[in-house]
């Protein structure tokens, strides 16, 4: 969305919080996808998102927080587990298309400054786990868990670990960029996690 454009007229009357809410995430969402949030302030999305500064206060308490936010929203249908059955699949899937955004748009770099900044910043840091990594592990651990079930990783394996030696590897290489993060990486990684923990 152009700061340029008019927001759309809208009739007299206090707007649905639901609403609202969307209008912000769908404008931040897109400004932070296409640019970062090097000038992302209170100000310039109150004016492309049509809301005032007192409630985007309101609801969000910094900068940080609503970048946050907006960027789960933004990424979230893209970040979603498939399950076709097959967990090799169903992780190939879905690492790919998490190494993309994090490699191929400033959603990379975004997740990278607020990481960052969330080291300082206690109140970030605890909406970091609670809006983020703490839903973001639950959903990877409920798709391992029903490999497992499946027989697909034996009985023992620690899910939550095996989530961070996935994920934590590309996080690792997008901190620390000096490795790629490549199609052949994440299938290397996934075969030989898999290799591992598959049944004997």
């Amino acid at each position: 969305m152009s700061e340029q454009e008019t927001p759309p007229r809208r009739g007299r009357g206090r707007r649905p919080a639901d609403e609202v809410r969307t209008d912000v995430y769908n404008a931040v969402g897109e400004l932070l996808l296409s640019e970062g949030m090097a000038d992302l302030t209170f100000e310039r999305v109150a004016r492309i998102a049509g809301v005032s500064k007192t409630t985007l206060y309101r609801w969000w308490p910094s900068v940080g927080v609503l970048a946050l936010d907006c960027y789960k929203h933004a990424v979230e249908t893209r970040f979603a587990f498939p399950d076709t059955g097959d967990i090799r699949t169903d992780l190939l899937t879905q690492m790919t298309s998490f190494a993309d955004v994090m490699t191929h748009t400033p959603g990379g770099r975004i997740l990278a400054e607020l990481i960052g900044a969330s080291q300082t910043d206690p109140e970030l840091s605890a909406t970091y786990r609670e809006l983020y990594s703490s839903e973001r592990r639950a959903l990877a651990v409920a798709r391992l868990e029903i490999a497992q079930q499946a027989g697909q990783i034996r009985e023992g394996v620690d899910l939550r670990v095996l989530v961070d030696q996935l994920w934590g590897a590309i996080y690792h290489r997008v901190l620390i960029p000096d490795e790629p993060v490549d199609e052949a990486f994440i299938t290397a990684l996934v075969d030989n996690l898999l290799g591992g923990v598959a049944p004997r």
